[in-house]
């Protein structure tokens, strides 16, 4: 299926010439029968003579209801722009013209009706001329009549043409199914209808339902109930097509024209969007002005950049993602007064003196190649990273933006010279830790975390690429483990040769205290493989479990406590605890009696 809207000046003929493509009648209420003008938003389609199904949003094409033309326009990629023989370019033509070009609409067809009521050329001429001087360029042009027919073979005929140019979306994208209509059908419930610019839907999928009505910032999870393109049902519909979504989850009342539904978890709702102004009619009024993307209509506060960017403040938060295309139309003056195409949907606020002007420079870069979509939003991922350092793959996504940078995980990406600075700081952020805190088995992982400013998940991998080394929640240079501070390096030798001399003879704490070892000390040299932790307070040589064991071999089993104390030639502080590390550590096995004796196995 494809999708095109008209477009055009008032009483011009687009739904007459709709309702002889199709044989459907595209006004639905009754009012716009009986005055013979479109109000609303139309809907109607056929079958092409190569078997494609093509449907057509009819657009209203009076002045007083432009906002309901663009909730038409704004999601559908080409226009069937319609011109009167008899009466030919008028106000707004201009203004329909206006806003394709504003929305970038590329794919297009010129028709001119009521070509039995005057000669259709100079007609055609002067609207070719108009329509070259905009994106849509040099279009096809097909003269009709509405009331004879004459013509409508060789438009059906240019209308197949038409969709074959249109590129084709992907099926895979994330859905964001921009909402025209909202009601509800006795016995099934809610159903939005929309224009599928891309992506798949099914029956059972979960969205997400987003805007004014919704309960809440995050929207409602709904369920897609049921399913209908052009009329039939359906159990999946793929981009481009017109869809009814039936809904289970949400009344009709929650949603209304200009609302979303949305891939979960995939979109970033924004009230602050840094833009590109194209052919700007005058420098934006702040809280004048009104933005039309999608089928949503928002009051905007525009506040100029640079000669051709602003940041847009909203009324309310939309769905956005680089690259979505939009208009600022004047509701005062009635005029399209700029096209949009965004560039950063979530940017830094500007609280610096001068920040506007730096943010307008660092734009320019981008907007250069505002006209390929793929790099734009590649240069705008580049400037994320630039400004923020580290980004998420799934936050570069829902940004409408591919990854870019340094790789560091399956979801984290940094910027390449933002990266080289945290692994040249974490040692920095470690040597001056260690220095606050001499003693400390190592540097808390979460403090180098926010010292750095990082996420959790990247603090082992920074410190990986900064040669340290973490381990139990602990960052430590490699061998930090062996260095002693001076002072604690020499108590500690004088330790050890004491205990050289009478190995089971551990100090007491008035002893280790004069040393200078208290409990920081005497756990750091335990880290440093130094000491051996009998009990608090109570450490040993480290070969003295070993050197306990050939001591204790040398008594007939089973022993006492008291024979051990008198073999080791300690006291009873020193060899209760002792003999319970033995026992832990399978030395020795303690008998019901409370004797023990050495294990052989």
């Amino acid at each position: 299926m494809h999708v095109i809207a008209t477009a055009g000046h008032v009483d011009h003929g687009k739904s007459t010439l709709v309702r002889r493509l199709t044989g459907m009648e595209p006004d639905r209420w009754a009012e716009e029968r009986r005055r013979g003008l479109t109000i609303d938003l139309g809907f109607a389609w056929t079958t092409l003579s190569d078997g494609q199904r093509l449907a057509f949003v009819d657009v209203p094409g009076h002045e007083r209801f432009v906002p309901n033309m663009l909730a038409g326009v704004g999601p559908v990629p080409a226009t069937m722009f319609v011109v009167a023989a008899d009466e030919g370019w008028r106000e707004q033509s201009t203004e329909h013209l206006a806003a394709l070009d504003a929305l970038a609409v590329r794919h297009g067809l010129l028709v001119v009706t009521r070509a039995d009521l005057a000669d259709p050329e100079p007609a055609r001429a002067r609207a070719l001329e108009h329509l070259a001087g905009t994106t849509l360029g040099q279009v096809p042009s097909v003269a009709v009549s509405g009331r004879t027919g004459a013509g409508l073979d060789e438009l059906r005929e240019e209308l197949r043409a038409l969709t074959r140019r249109l590129p084709d979306p992907d099926p895979a994208a994330d859905v964001r199914l921009w909402v025209d209509r909202s009601f509800t059908v006795r016995g099934a419930g809610t159903v939005v209808t929309g224009t599928l610019a891309a992506g798949t839907l099914a029956v059972d999928d979960e969205l997400v339902a987003y805007g004014r009505g919704t309960r809440g910032p995050a929207g409602v999870r709904v369920r897609v109930r049921g399913l209908q393109a052009l009329g039939t049902d359906q159990s999946s519909v793929s981009a481009p097509a017109r869809v009814a979504v039936n809904l289970r989850g949400v009344e009709r009342s929650d949603l209304v024209r200009g609302d979303a539904l949305l891939t979960p978890e995939s979109w970033v709702t924004t009230e602050v969007a840094d833009v590109m102004l194209r052919h700007a009619t005058d420098e934006p009024t702040a809280g004048t002005l009104v933005l039309h993307t999608g089928a949503a209509a928002v009051p905007v506060r525009a506040r100029p950049l640079g000669p051709d960017t602003a940041r847009l403040t909203l009324d309310r938060p939309l769905p956005l993602r680089t690259g979505d295309r939009g208009l600022l139309r004047d509701p005062g003056r009635h005029e399209v007064a700029a096209g949009v195409l965004v560039l950063d949907v979530a940017p830094a606020a500007l609280r610096r003196r001068g920040a506007a002007r730096l943010r307008a420079q660092a734009l320019a870069g981008v907007v250069d190649v505002a006209g390929e979509p793929a790099q734009l939003a590649a240069r705008v991922a580049h400037l994320r990273l630039r400004e923020h350092g580290l980004a998420r793959r799934s936050e570069l996504s829902a940004m409408g933006l591919p990854t870019a940078g340094r790789a560091l995980d399956e979801e984290w990406y940094a910027d390449e010279t933002h990266w080289a600075e945290l692994v040249r700081r974490a040692p920095e952020e470690l040597a001056g830790w260690q220095r606050e805190h001499p003693l400390a088995a190592g540097m808390p992982a979460d403090a180098l975390r926010q010292r750095l400013d990082l996420p959790a998940a990247l603090t082992s991998t920074v410190t990986a690429a900064a040669g340290l080394v973490l381990r139990d929640g602990l960052v430590r240079r490699p061998g930090a483990d062996t260095a002693l501070p001076p002072p604690v390096e020499k108590a500690v030798r004088a330790l050890e040769d004491e205990l050289a001399a009478a190995p089971f003879a551990a100090p007491d704490a008035k002893r280790l205290d004069a040393l200078g070892l208290g409990t920081r000390e005497l756990a750091a040299a335990v880290r440093a493989g130094r000491l051996v932790k009998v009990a608090d307070g109570l450490v040993l040589l480290p070969d003295a479990v070993e050197r306990a064991g050939r001591t204790l071999a040398t008594l007939d089993a089973p022993f006492t406590l008291s024979q051990a104390k008198n073999a080791l030639g300690t006291t009873r502080r020193v060899a209760v605890p002792l003999l319970e590390l033995l026992d832990q550590r399978g030395v020795t096995d303690r008998l019901s009696d409370s004797t023990r004796r050495l294990r052989t196995d």
